[in-house]
């Protein structure tokens, strides 16, 4: 059949198809009277004889199947669809508009069509080059979330790249526990810094500094108050949502003691204790309320947020761990559901002592900037659970930094030398920005540290006499190249308070210019950090990693794997081979 051919001849079949639906209307046949159908209920007689939308168009089919498959007669929506899927299908005049064309323009249209175009994150702009003669003073909050990493892997195993909004580069460095030294001197945490030169640029100074949260055995843990909020919406109607959720959180349930009390709370047209609060050891009884959830109904997600607090504030245990565990896919789309007005209301629910932590799990209509965002001002963290194995990591292997609190409010600020470095250039913490008056602000709130967490934050400095990102101010001051302080590269100051205290303390010392190594002289462990730096931005589009490949990455990651005690570094080599290979693929 010749290309030009084939769209008319469809469109004639889709013109046949209307008029024969027009004739019926006319004769006034019932649904009843035609075959095939009498059978049905008069409900359903009522939902399949309403407009039904056409299929939608995916990637990859030939465009005389899809235009076919447009053709075929409409069916009844299934009952049980996720709310929101029919936002993706193509409307029947966008259809007829594909049926006029050429077969060329059904294809570009088909390749245009987004892989997902329901998932929702916060907009991400890199952190710009600033010069320390303009803005000497960088300041900004601790993260300990690690969803973005586990988020990213789900795509690049699904077969296609990451929108560069969900790549936060300092959530990929978290993820991997670091070998840093405990701290020996009563704090909560050890603070740690190395300097070395960026692979990717010679004029380039990367520092690195290094949290270590002291560590807690899980015994060691004061009594647990954990209330489950579980959405059971229609839209957790999938393998990777519901039933995945449920079996994360019998991991968990596993590893509470007696002294633990566990309530279940869960939410879809309305709200419900699903779970009285009781003791960890009673697991059968646990993971028989687990078992019998079911998913079906719209989304009433703050009203689930708000009866979950009202449980935990009834079996408050003052001195213990008092927290929600928030397991949904975020899509909330009945009361409350723009993001500041839920954050409004987690801020002031906080203040009662109770955090809240988030579980992302699904695809599809996964809303990753809520999820973020919410655990974030709920001084908790935010992990995103693809597969039972991070459920594991997340639930069993790192429970008690998941979810015992040793410092909250940490807070990081650098003032930088302006005799010794000349600019300077934060990599990640896009949205952990503080004004500097922030940091003496004790009702300002920052990230909280669980026992044994590992934290990382990255700036690459150009110094004085390397090549520079932006212009000289022609008028700017002269700094001092003499005197006790000329060989500060600059002031490193830390706040922190302990989880019952109100008022902060604080950490501060300076960093010597003499303590740069070379990048072979420094530890194994700045050099795997600075690797996952390098794939995190070459996924934002390598914007300053000039001409850095993902090979160069893995090399450097490859070379420095350490103990590798639980795998992450191994497989974190295997997404550098699929980020490299998807995006060959791409510019073909």
């Amino acid at each position: 059949m010749k290309p030009r051919t084939l769209p008319r001849l469809l469109a004639l079949l889709l013109a046949g198809l209307l008029a024969a639906c027009a004739v019926t209307q006319q004769d006034g046949t019932s649904a009843q009277s035609q075959p095939g159908i009498a059978h049905r209920s008069e409900n359903e007689i009522k939902l399949a004889s309403q407009p039904q939308p056409q299929p939608a168009i995916t990637q990859g089919k030939p465009a005389e199947s899809i235009l076919a498959g447009a053709l075929a007669a409409p069916t009844a929506p299934r009952r049980d669809a996720p709310k929101g899927e029919m936002k993706r299908d193509i409307s029947a005049n966008k259809m007829m508009a594909y049926a006029t064309q050429p077969a060329p323009a059904v294809y570009e249209a088909i390749r245009q069509q987004p892989q997902d175009d329901r998932e929702r994150y916060g907009q991400l702009k890199d952190n710009p080059v600033k010069q320390v003669a303009e803005a000497p003073v960088s300041t900004f909050s601790i993260d300990v979330d690690t969803g973005s990493y586990s988020n990213v892997r789900r795509m690049l195993n699904a077969g296609h790249l990451p929108p560069s909004d969900a790549v936060r580069v300092e959530e990929l460095i978290n993820y991997v526990p670091y070998d840093y030294a405990l701290p020996k001197d009563g704090r909560p945490f050890a603070v740690h810094t190395e300097m070395a030169p960026a692979p990717w640029n010679a004029e380039r100074i990367l520092l690195r500094i290094a949290i270590k949260g002291q560590d807690i055995a899980k015994q060691a843990l004061p009594p647990a108050n954990l209330v489950f909020l579980v959405d059971v919406s229609g839209s957790m109607n999938s393998a990777d949502k519901l039933p995945l959720l449920k079996s994360s959180l019998k991991l968990l349930v596993n590893e509470m003691r007696e002294q633990d009390r566990l309530s279940l709370v869960t939410y879809a047209d309305g709200t419900r204790v699903a779970l009285s609060p009781t003791a960890g050891n009673e697991k059968a009884t646990i993971n028989a309320a687990i078992d019998a959830l079911r998913s079906s109904g719209s989304t009433a997600g703050a009203s689930g947020i708000q009866l979950a607090y009202s449980a935990a504030q009834q079996s408050f245990i003052k001195g213990g761990i008092n927290r929600i565990l928030l397991a949904t896919d975020g899509d909330f789309n009945v009361g409350i559901s723009d993001n500041r007005q839920l954050k409004s209301m987690i801020e002031e629910k906080r203040k009662s002592g109770i955090s809240l932590s988030t579980l992302g799990f699904g695809t599809g209509n996964y809303n990753e900037a809520m999820m973020e965002q919410i655990a974030d001002v709920g001084d908790g963290a935010y992990s995103y659970i693809d597969s039972l194995m991070e459920g594991h990591k997340v639930l069993v292997n790192e429970m008690t930094s998941t979810l015992a609190t040793i410092a909250k409010d940490v807070k990081v600020q650098i003032e930088f030398n302006p005799a010794v470095v000349k600019e300077y250039r934060q990599i990640g913490y896009e949205n952990r920005q503080l004004a500097r008056e922030d940091f003496n602000n004790d009702a300002v709130d920052a990230g909280d540290i669980g026992a044994g967490h590992t934290v990382t934050a990255l700036y690459e400095l150009t110094l004085v006499g390397g090549k520079p990102s932006v212009d000289a101010l022609r008028y700017a001051p002269q700094a001092s190249t003499e005197g006790p302080r000329a060989n500060e590269l600059g002031h490193l100051k830390l706040r922190y308070k302990l989880p019952e205290a109100s008022n902060s303390q604080l950490i501060d010392f300076a960093l010597q210019r003499n303590a740069i190594k070379s990048l072979d002289a420094a530890s194994s462990e700045f050099r795997f950090t600075t690797a996952v730096a390098a794939y995190g931005q070459i996924l934002k589009g390598g914007k300053y990693t000039g001409s850095w490949t993902y090979a160069d990455a893995r090399q450097l990651a490859m070379n420095n794997l350490g103990k590798d005690k639980f795998g992450y570094r191994g497989e974190f080599l295997r997404l550098i081979d699929l980020a490299s290979s998807l995006s060959t693929k791409a510019t073909k």
